[in-house]
Order: structure tokens, then C-alpha cells, then sequence
């Protein structure tokens, strides 16, 4: 297996190379707003790093959030034509689980995001022996507003930089690295478990069609 895994769910836009055992080269820029134009010099950095061409490729994965509506599309699109174009497969891994996957925590801890809005994509996760599991599903909503003691526990992710009086227990990492995303797609796939490419937004995208914008000025 060569495996390309991206992901721009984050303020990182994060690619690596993967063999199935290590990261064999790998590029990520922290940028919360310029993720169309970095991706794609990502990728081209990435795979000469690691001494590969995109024809070696044989698997591609990618972060399906949650996350922005805008970000998080750019990987997507990005994923998926690659693999259209090459004729291979496509993974999506919940961003929340790699970003669990990096932070290394024995036991109960939080994963939480910017979701901007003043809210955060969280999930509760437990860690045992290196490998997290999800114990919730992905949800967006305000910081404070998650159960006091979720809140209470270890947090990684930008949630608890942002909100650090409502998640005062934060630590690294803050965005989610692709080595973690092909780590979790590995495991999966050998697990043999179903990775769809589908979305979490969870919540409607910022920019609406003239006719929702309309609607909404009616209903006002």
C-alpha cells in the first residue's frame, strides 16, 4: 500500500505519504483560510518527499470532518478527482479521529474544534493502548454547552484555546496531521470496515442560493 492522506478540516492543511509502516514524506501549513491555494503544493511537496509520483499511488484518504463548509470541501473535491483520475480507491476518515489518534491519551478525553460561530465540533473519545475510540458522535454547539463533565476531561484541539473557560484541560495537538488520518484508514481497512467519503458538516454551509436568501428575508 502507498497511501496519499490529506486533510483540511482544520487550520492545517496536512498531507502525507504512507507505506502502510511510516510516513515517508509529509507537508502541512497552518492556514485557516487559504486552503484551495496551498492543497494542491501540499500534495506536490509531500509526494517528493517522499520520493514517490502520484502514479505510484495505490489508496487515497481523506478527512471528512467536521468541520468549515468551505475548507472542508477543498479536501474532498481534492481526494476524490484525484482518485477518479487515477482509478483508485478513496477513504474518509472522521477528522475528530485522527486528530484522537495524535494525542497519544490513555483513558476518557475530548476532541474539540473551531467550528466558528463562537461553537466547536466535539466528541468523546477513550484511549487504550494507543488506539482511541469514538464514544459519541461528532456534534457542533457552544463550548460551555457540552456536559460538565466532558468538559472536565483532557481536551486536544482548538476548542480549548479558544474556550478555555468552559474546556480548561487543553493540550496538543490543536489540528489534525495526515500521518494520523492514514493511521486510522489503515486500521480500518484492515479491519475491514466500510470508509465512505461523506461530509460532516453538520450544520448549513455560510453561503446560500439568492432564492435561501430570499426565503429568508420572507420568513422574516
Amino acid at each position: 500500500m502507498l497511501m496519499l492522506a490529506l486533510d483540511t478540516s482544520t487550520s492545517a492543511i496536512t498531507v502525507a505519504v504512507h507505506d502502510g509502516e511510516t510516513v515517508l514524506g509529509d507537508h502541512t501549513v497552518l492556514d485557516a483560510r487559504r486552503h484551495t491555494e496551498l492543497l494542491a503544493p501540499g500534495i506536490t511537496t509531500a509526494l517528493a518527499a517522499a520520493g514517490v509520483a502520484v502514479t505510484d499511488l495505490t489508496d487515497i484518504a481523506v478527512g471528512v470532518g467536521p468541520g468549515p463548509f468551505t475548507g472542508l470541501r477543498v479536501g474532498l473535491v481534492t481526494a476524490l478527482t484525484l482518485g477518479h483520475t487515477r482509478g483508485i480507491a478513496v477513504h474518509g476518515v472522521c477528522s475528530l479521529d485522527a486528530l484522537a489518534q495524535g494525542a497519544g491519551i490513555e483513558g476518557d478525553f475530548l476532541v474539540a474544534t473551531d467550528a466558528r460561530r463562537k461553537e466547536v465540533y466535539w466528541a468523546r473519545y477513550r484511549g487504550e493502548s494507543g488506539v482511541p475510540t469514538r464514544l459519541s458522535e461528532p456534534v457542533v454547539g457552544r463550548a460551555a454547552d457540552i456536559p460538565a463533565e466532558v468538559r472536565a476531561l483532557p481536551v486536544v484541539g482548538r476548542g480549548a484555546l479558544l474556550y478555555p473557560e468552559a474546556l480548561p484541560d487543553g493540550g496538543e495537538p490543536l489540528d489534525v496531521y495526515a500521518g494520523d488520518v492514514a493511521l486510522v484508514a489503515q486500521r480500518a481497512l484492515e479491519a475491514g470496515e466500510a470508509l465512505p467519503v461523506e461530509p460532516m458538516y453538520l450544520r448549513r454551509p455560510d453561503a446560500l442560493t439568492t432564492a435561501e436568501r430570499q426565503a429568508a428575508v420572507e420568513r422574516a
